[in-house]
């Protein structure tokens, strides 16, 4: 799978009595679908993951890919404490059409992961998934840091294909980079101008045609639209690497320019546009629009998703047009100075 550009990280809104608002969701990630992004994250950390249960993630991550278009990439967080309860995860995660799905280190005997325990579990999942699997390094929520040696004996097996680093330093994305050069390469087909294929993109579709079935063809003598299938997607083939992906809105363009192949934001979720015109920027080699597009952003996301947290970044949603609502408890929710204090950094970006 080809995992390149500007992903959002969902948020997954609830009713008051904190059941999941299902339309709500869907509505969000249509308005994504709209929008530039690569694609959408559904039930990473900024979806509140941890907090649903197993019935909940699955239909969570049916209606969120059925409100998506076919063109964005779709990952699904799928990490549980288990290996068994992460493949069963990463197998409704395929049912339901998804590209790839992220897995984070489990966190709960956090003393008993050792490097050795790391790699089994990431093997082991990677082993029996229906889909490419993407490491999740995220050590302010998951007691680990997962080694940049460890990663790069990870990027050995053919169905890991990438990491999201989520530390915030640019230095260890560069480490990362720098340590899987060697991994396999692999051939994935992309479009005729170089963006992913999605499994949802080759799925056969029935279109309705403009003819008609000949009267004399027809037992009721009532003229029919004709359903044919539409014409197959045109792609090439090209070769890829290990990919990594910067979890942090503060340290894009640092993390674009050490060689990140793009980024999963939090911060996406609530301005999406503004993360990508700091990626586009640097697409078209535009390093000074790049930057003053990266200062614009780094402190607003600094202070509502690394400070202000889910409860933040779902005010700020509300605050820009989608839906974001509460956290579920115990996450608590924000105080009236702290929403205005978010409606003031997110005056000049609205989107």
């Amino acid at each position: 799978m080809y995992i390149e550009g500007i992903f959002t990280a969902a948020t997954t809104p609830f009713y008051a009595d904190e059941r999941v608002y299902f339309r709500k969701l869907e509505a969000n990630v249509a308005r994504y679908s709209r929008s530039l992004l690569a694609g959408i994250v559904v039930l990473g950390s900024t979806g509140e993951a941890v907090e649903l249960n197993d019935a909940e993630s699955r239909e969570v991550l049916k209606v969120a890919a059925d409100a998506a278009v076919a063109e964005k990439v779709l990952i699904a967080g799928v990490a549980r404490e288990s290996v068994r309860g992460t493949v069963e995860l990463a197998e409704a995660a395929a049912e339901a059409r998804y590209d790839a799905v992220l897995v984070r280190t489990p966190t709960y005997y956090s003393p008993a992961m050792s490097e050795a325990a790391v790699l089994h579990y990431f093997r082991s999942v990677a082993d029996r998934s229906p889909l490419p699997v993407i490491l999740y390094n995220i050590p302010r929520f998951a007691p680990y840091n997962i080694p940049v040696p460890v990663v790069a004996e990870l990027a050995q097996h053919p169905n890991i294909i990438g990491i999201k680093d989520s530390t915030g330093s640019v230095e260890q994305v560069r480490a990362l980079i720098e340590a899987t050069q060697i991994a396999p390469k692999r051939t994935v087909p992309v479009t005729t101008i170089f963006e992913p294929v999605t499994g949802r993109m080759l799925e056969p579709k029935l279109e309705m045609e403009s003819g008609f079935v000949p009267l004399g063809d027809l037992s009721g003598g009532v003229a029919m639209a004709v359903t044919q299938p539409s014409t197959l997607l045109k792609t090439r083939m090209k070769e890829i690497g290990f990919q990594v992906l910067a979890g942090s809105a503060g340290t894009l363009l640092e993390s674009l320019e050490a060689g990140a192949a793009g980024g999963v934001l939090a911060f996406a979720a609530c301005a999406p546009q503004a993360c990508q015109e700091v990626y586009f920027a640097w697409k078209d080699h535009d390093l000074e629009l790049a930057r003053a597009k990266q200062e614009r952003i780094a402190g607003p996301s600094q202070r509502i998703v690394g400070q202000l947290g889910i409860s933040g970044v779902k005010y700020a949603c509300d605050f820009n047009g989608y839906y974001g609502g509460k956290a579920r408890a115990p996450l608590l929710a924000l105080n009236v100075e702290q929403k205005a204090e978010i409606e003031g950094l997110l005056a000049e970006i609205r989107n």
